[in-house]
């Protein structure tokens, strides 16, 4: 029983994909689009798997409550945790509204904790759990013109390695995942220069796929992985190398 915040497109979405083939039922957690969230859904049962879809906005405190309550009610337990949920407001730091940096902040870390604080209750009393948390190669480099989410992402780091002492002695594993540039919707609106200063900077020479971030999710979500927690797994081409 896996539960993927963020899972309605890009890397959320291939992540969902994967642990479906792996025989998890996943739900699907969405913030603002159910049409993307079903075609989700859809895909996952046409290939065999089960899945349901649910609305939640993850950087709401007593959203994310109820959407957790909700799950355990329906299905019983959470076994996984994929904090993958994420939004970006670039800019430069010294024009920089509150409100971007907030927004950023609330969704990218706040929305991680809300969904741990909930999720461990649940994986303490039965004594075994998988928390999988998407940081950034921008959380442990930074990068100009990306102060809010560079902060959101490093935070993630730190919060993952915290949960990860706590819950240890309860048989939970915490990890992070740090991804470089993946082909996503997030990326496909760089321009050439962009992309072209991207790629130079990375040694194995091109952005990856959604779906090799999702291999590694799924590794860290398997038994095989059981003895790894508080560790932060990049996958960037060797960019932070």
């Amino acid at each position: 029983m896996a539960v993927v915040t963020g899972a309605s497109r890009g890397i959320g979405r291939a992540i969902a994909l994967r642990l479906a083939s792996s025989g998890a039922f996943v739900v699907v957690n969405y913030n603002g689009s159910k049409e993307r969230a079903e075609e989700v859904k859809q895909k996952i049962e046409a290939a065999g798997g089960a899945a349901a879809i649910y609305q939640c906005d993850v950087s709401d405190y007593e959203k994310c409550e109820t959407f957790i309550q909700d799950v355990i009610q329906e299905y019983g337990k959470i076994d996984i945790l994929v904090n993958n949920a994420g939004v970006t407001r670039d800019g430069l730091l010294m024009k920089m509204s509150e409100e971007a940096f907030d927004q950023v902040v609330d969704t990218n870390l706040k929305g991680t904790f809300h969904t741990i604080r909930f999720v461990s209750r649940y994986m303490v009393k039965q004594r075994s759990g998988r928390i999988i948390n998407l940081s950034s190669v921008v959380g442990v480099s930074g990068n100009a013109g990306q102060a809010n989410y560079a902060a959101s992402k490093a935070g993630v780091i730190g919060l993952t390695k915290a949960a990860a002492r706590e819950l240890a002695p309860r048989g939970i594993t915490v990890n992070a995942i740090a991804p470089g540039f993946i082909e996503t919707d997030m990326t496909s609106v760089l321009s050439e220069k962009v992309r072209e200063a991207s790629v130079a900077q990375i040694p194995l020479g091109s952005f990856g796929k959604p779906e090799q971030v999702a291999f590694a999710a799924a590794f860290l979500a398997s038994e095989e992985a059981g003895y790894i927690t508080g560790q932060v797994l990049h996958v960037d081409g060797g960019m932070v190398m």
